[in-house]
């Protein structure tokens, strides 16, 4: 999560798909009031090329958009 807010720091726009964990140090840290969050619902589902599905995600996911201006869209 540094590594992808100094990188927006930058000015470059930097896309996040990553765990709901708004208990951690680092979303306090990286994520809250510092970039765009989007909360997405229920589970995430995968498959691969050849269309075996796997079972859900067990953690619920949000997309973290740092957008290269410094704004919070929150």
């Amino acid at each position: 999560m540094r590594k992808a807010y100094e990188e927006a720091q930058t000015g470059t726009t930097v896309v996040l798909l990553i765990p709901a964990r708004t208990d951690t140090a680092y979303f306090h840290d990286y994520i809250y009031g510092k970039a765009e969050i989007r909360f997405l619902r229920g589970r995430l589902h995968f498959e691969d090329e050849d269309g075996n599905r796997f079972p859900p995600a067990p953690f619920p996911s949000m997309v973290v958009i740092y957008n290269g201006d410094h704004q919070c869209l929150n």
